[in-house]
C-alpha cells in the first residue's frame, strides 16, 4: 500500500519546556512524521526536554534546536502541547513569546492544545479569536480577548486548539489541514 505524504518538504517546530503533556508531544508528531513533515522540538533548554505524563514525570526528549537558535522563518507551522508547567514557564519568557507570536505575524498555522493556550494569551494574539482550551483556563483566555467555546477542535484562520488528550485524534487531523493550506493571510490581519 502506497500512502500518500501530503506534507513532504514541510517543517514544524514544537515549543516545549520541562513539564509539558508527554502524549500532547507524541502524538502531533507521529501524525505529523506520518504525512512526511520533518518536526523539531525547539525548547529555553539546551539538550533535553522532560515530559510529564499524566500523574507524573514522563520521558525525556531530544532538544533538536535550542530556542536561542530558533527562528519562525524556517519553519511552516508551530505546535504548543499543554501540561500545566510547561506553558507556565514559557509565558513568562520572552524570546518564547516573540517567537510563538512571529508565526502569527507570518501567517502561518499555529496549533495549541489543553493548556498551551495560554501561551497565545501572554503574545496577544488572540483578542477576538475563537478558539478552546483546557477548561481551567478558560476565563485567562477570555479575558485576553478570545471567544472561548466547549469544543473537541476549533479552528479559526490558520489557529487551531483543542481542550484535552482525548481530543488529539481532531486535532491532529485539523494540524495537518491547516498545515497542507499554507499561509493564513486572516491569521496576520489579526495580529495587525
Amino acid at each position: 500500500m502506497n500512502i500518500m505524504k501530503t506534507l513532504e518538504n514541510k517543517k514544524v517546530a514544537i515549543l516545549v519546556e520541562n513539564g509539558f503533556e508527554q502524549v500532547e508531544l507524541t502524538s502531533p508528531r507521529k501524525a505529523l512524521d506520518e504525512q512526511g513533515a520533518l518536526t523539531h522540538i525547539i525548547s529555553p533548554q539546551k539538550s533535553e526536554v522532560k515530559a510529564w505524563d499524566e500523574k507524573d514525570w514522563g520521558d525525556k526528549f531530544k532538544v533538536d534546536v535550542p530556542l536561542t537558535s530558533a527562528s519562525a522563518d524556517n519553519y511552516d507551522a508551530l505546535v504548543l502541547p499543554g501540561g500545566v508547567m510547561n506553558p507556565d514557564y514559557l509565558r513568562v519568557n520572552p524570546q518564547a513569546i516573540a517567537f510563538i507570536k512571529s508565526f502569527f505575524e507570518a501567517g502561518k498555522p499555529v496549533a495549541a492544545i489543553c493548556h498551551g493556550p495560554w501561551t497565545l494569551a501572554e503574545a496577544n494574539v488572540i483578542r477576538g479569536r475563537k478558539l478552546t482550551s483546557f477548561p481551567s483556563i478558560k476565563t485567562d483566555l477570555i479575558n485576553a480577548g478570545a471567544n472561548w467555546v466547549d469544543e473537541e477542535v476549533v479552528t479559526d484562520q490558520g489557529l487551531v486548539t483543542s481542550r484535552k488528550p482525548d481530543d488529539l485524534p481532531a486535532f491532529n487531523k485539523k494540524l495537518i489541514e491547516e498545515i497542507k493550506e499554507g499561509i493564513h493571510n486572516r491569521q496576520k490581519q489579526m495580529t495587525a
